[in-house]
């Protein structure tokens, strides 16, 4: 696997891929890779991947078992965590009306469920409100809070907003409402008035906890509360302590849709998490993982991409609550009716996401210039687009130009806008920079993704911004944006021995990317279209061997074009492996990155 050394690009032929990038081999220590391997046993290719994602040897053996006895930190080092169930524990003593007011997407719905789920297990109610995306927009409002007033509710808990609401928590105050904020996302020094603001991301705060996502962060709400209640003797014979362990399915799905690092407490809650949800214990996810048609043990790449975008979908289509609901329910006939609509909630959003994405696409083609290069920021805003999608093109733009995207859907004197950024590149301190220069209503947001409101006047200002702010913090290394690959392979050196090898260092995701290979030379034997616009694809060496693999939503970008047009040719491939399970025994199938021609 080491026909290229560590650091070293790979040659294609003088040329670069169809996408416009070089190879590179993941630079890492090879004295280190060694070391792990035999301290701990493993296999040369596990220390090989461990030693380039920053792993020593002291750490490996708590990166590849990740335990939350051994992550999990006491609740208090967060600032304000104990002002926050001194006052929860306090609500639920004097019986006062409690609710938790949540984002409408992955992360709002999975924080909002599990605090529904922990304080109904605690025998006490509590009222769930979920914004509409449309009519309410993003994070708490004076008209929600002075609702919720009216309802007879004395504590709002905020969860994955709040951090910048600061006229919405100015009414709560006002109408008698002690609100706790939960939130991840970039804070200035002014925090907005509350009872606690629970933030990693707060200037002030030293936890070291600032890569969790609110989810995780309502989940350490949980044990602090738990704890406190516990030695208040609240639980008995009658009264049984909730097991806080089963909750974190909903965790490992909020952490891994809304792409935080997966490192630290992360891995913990990830790794246990999904065998939680192997267990089938959450009628929600069992109804969805059902109608999505799992029928393997859920890994990240399930979390992801399959059931997150269908929770997601309620908040960017339909009706905002649908996703908490679901996570919520314990009553599976209920639970079977919402996977029903917001699975046909994420085919319509599919449907609207493609129409907006290709007119995306040709606004930014028009203004690339002969040379086809794209600037700092990619950016593009027209009216009639559904603000529930924009946030999904912003990542298909990133991905496509290796540039932070922004997308705005203009709506009369208001633009709604979310925005998708590369590593290394701060998106959310982008955001605040332009609040704080007066060129936003509102917005916020944390390093690889934003959200925005402008102005439709200032739209002009606001993308001359973006283009220098962040064009004075995207060095070379980021513009030309190699591609890291972790080694060569040959398509009889892709077994599902070495995938069991490569599955150790899981969960993958941000801060732990899956590992790349390379295989070059196959010649690629059959291409065609499968689904909407992925091309699949048969490749094979002259020894007879063979290998599936697949472009996802290649088929009108020039890499697949290439492939269809290739059959018969030689190739230089780029991407992942996975374990196809449908075959016994399994095989393994290559998730297709990048190419170049292999033709001399």
């Amino acid at each position: 696997m080491e026909m290229v050394e560590a650091g070293q690009e790979l040659l294609l032929g003088g040329n670069l891929s169809l996408k416009g990038r070089s190879w590179v081999r993941r630079s890492y220590d090879e004295r280190l890779a060694a070391q792990i391997s035999q301290q701990h046993d493993l296999p040369e290719v596990v220390g090989r991947l461990l030693a380039a994602r920053g792993v020593d040897a002291e750490n490996a053996d708590g990166f590849l078992n990740p335990s939350l006895r051994r992550s999990l930190p006491d609740p208090s080092v967060l600032l304000d965590m104990d002002a926050a169930v001194v006052r929860l524990l306090q609500a639920i003593q004097r019986d006062e009306g409690i609710a938790v007011f949540g984002d409408y997407d992955v992360d709002g719905a999975t924080s909002a469920a599990l605090l529904d789920r922990f304080f109904r297990a605690l025998g006490v109610g509590i009222r769930v409100y979920i914004p509409d995306r449309l009519k309410e927009g993003y994070g708490p409002n004076a008209a929600a809070m002075q609702q919720l007033a009216s309802e007879g509710i004395s504590v709002v808990i905020t969860v994955d907003c709040g951090i910048m609401a600061f006229e919405a928590l100015e009414a709560a105050k006002e109408a008698g409402l002690d609100v706790i904020v939960v939130d991840h996302h970039k804070a200035e020094a002014r925090l907005p008035v509350s009872a606690a603001v629970i933030n990693p991301n707060r200037l002030d705060d030293e936890s070291g906890l600032g890569h969790l996502a609110a989810v995780g962060l309502a989940f350490m709400l949980a044990v602090g509360l738990n704890r406190a209640l516990r030695e208040k003797g609240w639980y008995g014979d009658t009264r049984p302590e909730p097991d806080l362990k089963a909750l974190l399915d909903l965790v490992a799905l909020g952490t891994v849709c809304d792409v935080v690092p997966l490192k630290g407490l992360n891995r913990a809650f990830v790794c246990q998490g999904l065998k939680v949800m192997a267990r089938r214990g959450n009628q929600g996810l069992v109804a969805l993982a059902d109608l999505a048609g799992i029928d393997a043990a859920p890994n990240t790449y399930h979390a992801g991409f399959v059931l997150g975008p269908r929770i997601n979908a309620g908040g960017r289509v339909g009706e905002s609550g649908l996703g908490a609901r679901l996570l919520a329910s314990e009553d599976s006939a209920e639970a079977a009716k919402i996977a029903e609509q917001l699975d046909a909630l994420n085919k319509e959003r599919q449907a609207i996401e493609a129409e907006v994405q290709a007119a995306a696409i040709e606004r930014i083609e028009a203004t690339l210039g002969p040379a086809g290069v794209p600037g700092p920021v990619i950016f593009a805003a027209s009216e009639g687009w559904h603000p529930g999608v924009i946030g999904i093109v912003a990542s298909r733009l990133k991905e496509r130009y290796g540039r932070p995207a922004f997308v705005l859907a203009i709506d009369g004197e208001e633009a709604k806008g979310s925005a998708r950024s590369i590593s290394g590149l701060d998106i959310g301190a982008a955001v605040i920079e332009a609040l704080r220069g007066g060129l936003l209503v509102g917005g916020g947001g944390h390093p690889m993704a934003a959200g925005l409101t402008v102005k439709t006047s200032k739209i002009n200002n606001l993308r001359e911004f973006l283009e220098a702010w962040l064009g004075t913090r995207m060095g070379d290394e980021l513009v030309l944006r190699p591609y890291e690959f972790d080694g060569q392979l040959s398509i009889g050196g892709l077994t599902p021995g070495l995938m069991d090898q490569i599955e150790q260092v899981g969960p993958f995701g941000a801060g732990n990317p899956a590992p790349r290979f390379v295989l070059r030379g196959v010649t690629l034997f059959k291409a065609d279209i499968v689904g909407a616009d992925h091309v699949r694809l048969i490749f094979g060496q002259a020894d007879g061997q063979r290998l599936k693999g697949i472009a996802f939503r290649a088929a009108g970008e020039p890499l697949g074009q290439a492939l269809l047009r290739g059959v018969g040719q030689r190739w230089h491939l780029a991407g992942r492996v996975k374990k196809d399970e449908w075959y016994s025994p399994p095989r393994v199938e290559l998730i297709l990155d990048d190419a170049a021609s292999a033709e001399v």
